[in-house]
């Protein structure tokens, strides 16, 4: 993921040199950038303090952006690619700074917590602090912040739930806790606004209630959590998602085949505890759809031969696998498709069949002998066909979400 600060720091500088007058730098602002820059300093390879010299004007510090006499906008370290980055840690200062409405910090090793001092900024509208060493709780004062847009403390080492003042912000677009150490359970997000959530790499437990996130969401990924609990009436409502990730959880309960028909580049539902058939309501159209490793079961519709990457594999499929989709691979118009370790029963393909070298397929650990051989992924195992006997006992337990038969 690209961070924030890429984008908005080039923003900033026509802005910087194009609109904003600079003064005379407010006595407050100027003693909170220097306790700023007391607790900071440039990693080996990083020379972004050098311009910090304040015998000369603090609106021409790199980083530093004013309008008038105030800062409003203050973005830490080197943007560019690569950079070392900064050590240190947060000086509480920066809550001196009252017409803030952008801090960002690029990527580096400050350490500490995130000052409860944020709260003061009530013009603060992006708040960017990614890959860093932040530890400790998310302040639930940064509920005050009632203008925020973006909360980005990505890549860090927070601990703690995330606060329900968070959730209630009312201006909120952008959420992005990614790969920290945050649990609980999540707050409902109010915000209309809200269209990325990102929330994976946590520790973060408990069941989504329908009405918990915004039907304006494009972006949601909660995978790599613990949640439990159905999402079918919940995914219901967000019909504006163009990306979903719910993977490597412990979700419940079936899938509505409406979800298939939502404007998707990528579904990933892989390693739940997702069951029930997988109903699409029309042809399928979303490149990639991964939901294997859950406990579906039926047989495969053929509305899925216009993805190109089909994960279907660890499930309790049965039947045949469509024509369809396997007339699709030979043309390469399907790149991946994956059904092993399932119930199926048959194939149509041609044994002497060559598959076209940009498309995989494997089918082995089913209820057939797989008629071509194919190189299936080294996890799929050695074992070309499932046992007879786990093939009988599921015929006779088809469609029963009770039996104990594992794929």
């Amino acid at each position: 993921m690209v961070p924030f600060f890429v984008f908005l720091t080039p923003l900033l500088f026509v802005l910087k040199n194009s609109f904003f007058v600079h003064g005379i730098l407010d006595p407050i602002d100027f003693l909170a950038l220097q306790a700023i820059r007391k607790s900071l300093d440039d990693l080996p390879g990083s020379n972004y303090f050098a311009s910090w010299d304040f015998t000369s004007e603090p609106c021409n510090f790199a980083g530093v952006y004013c309008d008038g006499d105030k800062v409003i906008a203050l973005n830490l370290g080197d943007p560019r690619a690569g950079s070392p980055g900064l050590t240190g840690t947060l000086d509480p200062s920066i809550g001196k700074l009252s017409s803030l409405a952008e801090f960002t910090v690029v990527p580096g090793r400050i350490t500490g917590a995130l000052p409860e001092s944020l709260s003061q900024l009530k013009n603060l509208r992006f708040l960017g602090v990614s890959r860093n060493f932040l530890s400790g709780d998310i302040p639930a004062s940064l509920g005050q912040l009632r203008e925020l847009q973006t909360l980005d403390l990505s890549f860090n080492q927070l601990t703690g739930n995330i606060p329900w003042a968070i959730g209630a912000l009312p201006a909120l677009s952008n959420v992005i806790l990614c790969h920290n150490h945050l649990s609980g359970s999540i707050p409902p997000f109010v915000s209309q606004r809200l269209t990325r959530l990102d929330l994976k790499h946590n520790e973060l437990s408990g069941t989504l209630l329908p009405m918990s996130l915004p039907s304006s969401l494009e972006y949601l990924s909660l995978s790599w959590n613990q949640f439990t609990g159905p999402v079918d009436f919940l995914l219901t409502r967000l019909n504006q998602l163009n990306y979903l990730d719910l993977s490597l959880n412990r979700f419940t309960g079936c899938i509505p085949g409406i979800l298939f028909t939502f404007p998707l580049t990528n579904l990933q539902l892989q390693r739940n505890l997702f069951t029930g058939p997988i109903l699409p309501m029309s042809q399928v159209t979303i490149p990639t759809v991964d939901i294997s490793f859950n406990r579906f079961f039926g047989e495969i519709s053929p509305l899925f031969s216009n993805v190109q990457n089909l994960y279907l594999n660890n499930n309790r499929f049965t039947g045949q696998v469509p024509a369809v989709l396997v007339d699709r691979l030979l043309s390469a118009g399907m790149q991946v498709l994956y059904v092993q370790h399932n119930f199926l029963t048959g194939i149509e393909i041609n044994p002497t069949v060559e598959i076209p070298v940009s498309s995989s397929l494997c089918l082995q650990y089913n209820c057939m002998i797989p008629p071509v051989q194919t190189a299936c992924p080294l996890k799929a195992g050695k074992q070309k066909s499932r046992p007879t006997d786990q093939c009988v006992e599921w015929k006779g337990q088809k469609g029963d979400k009770t039996n104990n038969i594992t794929g």
